[in-house]
């Protein structure tokens, strides 16, 4: 499955596929200085597209753009019209959405302040993020010899398109030593998340998370929150080595692409039994079954469209 459609929304137009293009000396390309959000958008009951968490997608990477000093010249507002816009001409009732932020060419430099901000939203079916039977079945994953980003070393809270470089190191090392997916530490040695996903651990009654310092605040991550304290389960968001991984009853990933995905072992220990927790299984239902419209109570995270 490509990443193919037919038109992309760039800078206030729809442009056909193959003619949104970028010039090789812009600025993003080769410092890393750009800002990104992942959305995706199910579809519903009535047939429609409808895009979950749209607003708090769009406030994160609006927030990004300013935590990296860069220009703010779209709203809130212009930037729905455009992921609208985006699903509407390409026909898409499900699809995932790329908003991106980069500035263009123009000077050259570190210290350059004056390049152009484009922004561009694309779109594309995208199925499972790590695969269909890691959704049923869970992931193997290793902690990572890659240490997370420190906060005063990067902006932890923004979702900025050099910071990846981080993930994806981790990404491939873990892959080539066999497994789906790493889970990355902090500089203290605490459990940080996934390299692009946060982290859930189960342990009788209580549920771990790790809080906001270190890592992205996933939005996803928040609907978790959501979803099991309506259930009546409790969360603490605290800090905790990768050792709880070892003890716990149940463990899984979350993120807009992965999903909620279970995990089946970190570091080739076995998480409970091997298999997707009771609590995994439910709020895995309950996500699913809400970003498709058929959970009354998260219906209002939906833009419909």
């Amino acid at each position: 499955m490509g990443i193919e459609s037919d038109y992309i929304w760039m800078d206030g137009e729809l442009v056909p596929y193959d003619q949104a293009k970028v010039h090789v000396l812009a600025h993003t390309l080769h410092y890393g200085l750009g800002a990104f959000e992942g959305i995706r958008a199910y579809e519903q009951p009535d047939g429609r597209a409808g895009i979950f968490r749209l607003p708090e997608h769009l406030e994160r990477l609006l927030d990004s753009i300013q935590m990296a000093r860069m220009p703010e010249e779209w709203t809130a507002e212009q930037l729905t019209e455009a992921c609208i816009e985006v699903l509407r001409v390409n026909k898409f009732t499900s699809a995932y959405l790329r908003p991106l932020a980069f500035l263009g060419a123009g000077a050259m430099g570190l210290g350059a302040r004056s390049n152009p901000l484009h922004m561009v939203v694309a779109a594309w079916n995208w199925g499972a993020y790590l695969g269909d039977d890691a959704l049923a079945n869970g992931v193997n994953i290793k902690t990572s010899s890659f240490t997370r980003n420190h906060p005063n070393a990067a902006l932890s809270r923004a979702k900025v398109v050099g910071h990846y470089v981080n993930s994806i190191m981790a990404r491939y090392e873990a892959n080539e030593d066999g497994f789906d997916e790493a889970l990355m530490l902090d500089q203290n040695g605490f459990v940080a998340e996934g390299t692009g996903e946060n982290v859930f651990v189960v342990k009788g009654n209580l549920i771990k998370t790790p809080p906001v310092a270190n890592i992205l605040p996933g939005i996803t991550r928040r609907t978790v929150i959501e979803i099991l304290r309506h259930e009546g389960y409790t969360v603490v968001e605290q800090l905790f080595g990768r050792d709880a991984f070892y003890v716990a009853d149940e463990a899984f990933m979350c993120g807009t692409a992965a999903e909620i995905t279970p995990i089946g072992s970190v570091d080739r220990r076995t998480v409970g039994t091997g298999k997707p927790g009771e609590v995994t299984k439910l709020v895995q239902k309950i996500y699913l079954d809400g970003v498709r419209g058929k959970v009354d109570w998260l219906a209002h995270h939906i833009t419909k469209v």
